[in-house]
């Protein structure tokens, strides 16, 4: 491919990484911009404790499908495994800061692991089957994606040596590895605060509780 068309699709996974599927569902079922109520995230966490089930299934499948649709056009087309990287990257880089939000967004969790499913598929599906692992037993989606983040990158050095899918692993889920990666540090700062946010949320809980 030339290097117009790698621009070009790159370019256009950004785009579609971009498209906020977590407001748009909850507006259009709920009547209500998620970015104002809880966590302040449009990720699929926020929508089910907010609009509920229905709009979260709908919030998930929409930030899988736009990293991985666009990943695996171009891995069809015989684009080469760095440049199945970049177009991932481009749409979680949309996801996370959305040219339609005025660059804000998610957090690009689900979209990080739709574009893993694409490059490396076994550890992927061993990432989510940890991520569900932490999530019963601890029921925060945070911690659960900060868990799978240390395991993901190690799975995949094993079954592809250091490469584009490895950095990619490596710079969205795993940012202590890279600290100076400003992307990795992102996720890992949206993550904190969303833990701040709910832990605060707890004693406030109790004492309206108790007050009542």
């Amino acid at each position: 491919m030339s290097p117009l068309a790698d621009f070009t699709f790159i370019l256009i996974a950004y785009l579609i990484g971009s498209i906020p599927f977590g407001l748009v569902v909850s507006r259009a079922i709920g009547g209500v911009d998620i970015r104002q109520y809880g966590s302040g995230n449009i990720g699929t966490a926020n929508v089910l404790r907010t609009v509920g089930k229905r709009a979260a299934v709908l919030t998930l499948l929409g930030d899988m499908l736009k990293g991985f649709l666009p990943a695996l056009g171009v891995k069809l087309l015989g684009g080469s495994e760095l440049l199945v990287a970049a177009v991932g990257l481009a749409a979680v880089l949309g996801h996370n800061w959305s040219a339609y939000l005025k660059f804000s967004g998610g957090k690009g969790v689900a979209t990080s692991f739709a574009v893993l499913l694409v490059m490396t598929p076994v550890p992927a599906l061993l990432g989510v089957l940890l991520w569900g692992g932490v999530l019963l037993a601890f029921r925060y989606t945070s911690l659960a994606a900060l868990v799978s983040s240390v395991v993901v990158p190690p799975v995949i050095l094993l079954y592809d040596d250091v490469g584009p899918y490895f950095t990619f692993s490596v710079v969205l889920h795993a940012s202590f590895f890279l600290p100076v990666t400003v992307v990795g540090w992102a996720i890992l700062a949206a993550e904190h605060l969303t833990l701040k946010q709910l832990s605060a949320l707890r004693p406030a809980a109790g004492r309206a509780e108790r007050a009542g």
